[in-house]
């Protein structure tokens, strides 16, 4: 090919570009384009959420209503029975999946017998967790309860890294960062956090410095320990605990990689990494082995779907070490309005993540919780958001479908006109912007989550003891009597 028709065909490669960047942005929602200055580091929305509302937009579907979404909302749920328990039936109105978590209802159980057992969480989320706001609350309650011990997984590096109060980090500014939200193949697999990043160390140090928090259960740092991937040359690492540096080697010979800084808990320490720039590094754990522990695992303008863009292999390697009983998708916030209210495309995305979930942690129990209110001015009212109830519909269909536990966090803050209430009243309980809880607000979501989730394992218990009961001879602990009791109780709290 000569230079010159290397030229025109070049030219005409960036004009039909930029024409189809002029047409696609007319189909996005205009809060994606907003009008005025822009803040490119607040600003994030994940590649996988444009290109599905590309594609929705395109397909000009309109808002047409699919055959699942005509269910009748008193259409009566019945579960099948796992281990020889059954929850109640439930409706499509009022699902909440409390059979689907039955494993994980499990796992705490046995922890209750056994306090030096372990369970672990994974929240996945977007700016609503942003901050460790709300998983740090619901990490409070069930380390409260069960006892743990530590905040779990924390990145190298994260946006809210200044704003988090359960762990202190501060980072050299030449980490290469790569996220799942903008990067399709990356350098390396992403890690369980949905990052990879690397020590651009040929210059200049590169750094990252821990310290304690104050929330409660989060005062140290136990049992610190490194993650990080596969490559083919070692790297070290010198670990700054007060006066004393350890100096460690990474040797990647594995998919994922673990080094413990240290055992115990320590106040902070300080990573500087040596010639380590071609070794995926993915973050630090934090637990001290026993109890509950909560993974935040929080990303700006994140949709969910870039999790089904996971490498399985090595979300089984996190896996092995780090044995996950429930994974928490908590999503919404970056989905809702983009002009139409017909979510099937959503609905359809988000079962690749679970099944992608299910692939990566096998045996785990899911949990859905749906988009909060969100209000919009309509004739000078701020009104709830027409979009936020069918994309709650769409996320409770695909718990239904997915065999997912569900929470209607839509509902469960009160449903219509709530966030304008949490707004309004004082002192607030969100913020100006009708969309995120402040300090207080989260508190209050985190501690409505763990309670319907406890709601849920107290129903199991009474439901695993009359089935012992029904299994024993002679009743010994409760007649059946007191087991329906307790259940009708429980039911009605």
């Amino acid at each position: 090919m000569n230079t010159k028709s290397y030229f025109f065909q070049s030219f005409a490669i960036v004009a039909l570009a930029f024409i189809a960047f002029i047409g696609f942005k007319q189909i996005l929602p205009d809060k994606i384009f907003p009008e005025g200055k822009l803040d490119s580091k607040n600003i994030l929305i994940d590649s996988l959420l444009l290109e599905s509302v590309a594609n929705d937009s395109l397909s000009q579907k309109g808002d047409s209503i699919s055959e699942d979404e005509k269910k009748e909302a008193g259409e009566k749920i019945i579960f099948d029975a796992s281990e020889g328990i059954e929850f109640p039936p439930e409706t499509f109105d009022n699902y909440k999946g409390y059979q689907y978590l039955i494993s994980f209802y499990e796992k705490l159980y046995q922890l209750e017998k056994n306090p030096q057992s372990k369970v672990r969480i994974a929240y996945y989320g977007d700016s609503m967790t942003d901050g460790d706001l709300i998983v740090q609350d619901v990490r409070m309650n069930y380390q409260e309860r069960f006892g743990g011990n530590g905040v779990g997984f924390v990145s190298i590096i994260s946006e809210s890294s200044a704003s988090r109060g359960s762990v202190k980090a501060l980072f050299s500014k030449n980490w290469k960062t790569q996220s799942y939200l903008n990067v399709k193949k990356p350098t390396s697999p992403f890690g369980v956090n949905g990052h990879v990043f690397f020590a651009n160390d040929k210059s200049n140090s590169t750094w990252v410095q821990y310290e304690a928090g104050l929330t409660k259960f989060s005062t140290t740092l136990d049992n610190p320990t490194l993650f990080y991937g596969k490559a083919s040359k070692k790297g070290n690492v010198n670990f700054i605990i007060g006066k004393d540096t350890l100096r460690k080697t990474l040797s990647p010979n594995n998919l994922v990689n673990t080094l413990k800084v240290t055992s115990g808990s320590i106040k902070s320490f300080k990573a500087n990494f040596i010639q380590a720039d071609s070794i995926p590094i993915y973050g630090f754990n934090f637990d001290n082995g026993t109890g509950v522990h909560v993974d935040n695992f929080s990303q700006r303008g994140n949709s969910g779907l870039p999790i089904s863009m996971f490498n399985a292999g090595v979300m089984q390697a996190f896996n092995h070490n780090l044995k996950y009983d429930l994974v928490i998708l908590h999503y919404g916030t970056n989905v809702l309005n983009y002009g139409t209210k017909n979510y099937s495309w959503y609905q359809r995305g988000m079962k690749k993540t679970v099944a992608k979930i299910k692939e990566s942690f096998p045996g785990v129990s899911i949990l859905i919780v749906s988009t909060a209110d969100k209000s919009t001015k309509y004739d000078l009212e701020m009104k709830t958001d027409s979009a936020v109830v069918p994309l709650m519909k769409a996320q409770k269909r695909y718990a239904l479908d997915t065999e997912s536990g569900f929470v209607n966090l839509y509902t469960l803050m009160g449903g219509d006109g709530s966030m304008v209430k949490w707004v309004d009243e004082a002192p607030a309980r969100a913020n100006k912007d009708y969309t995120h809880f402040n300090q207080r607000g989260a508190k209050a979501i985190g501690n409505l989550l763990y309670s319907q989730l406890n709601k849920g394992y107290e129903e199991y218990k009474v439901l695993r003891e009359k089935r012992e009961a029904g299994e024993r001879p002679k009743p010994v602990r409760k007649t059946k009597a007191d087991s329906v009791s307790v259940l009708k109780d429980s039911v009605n709290e």
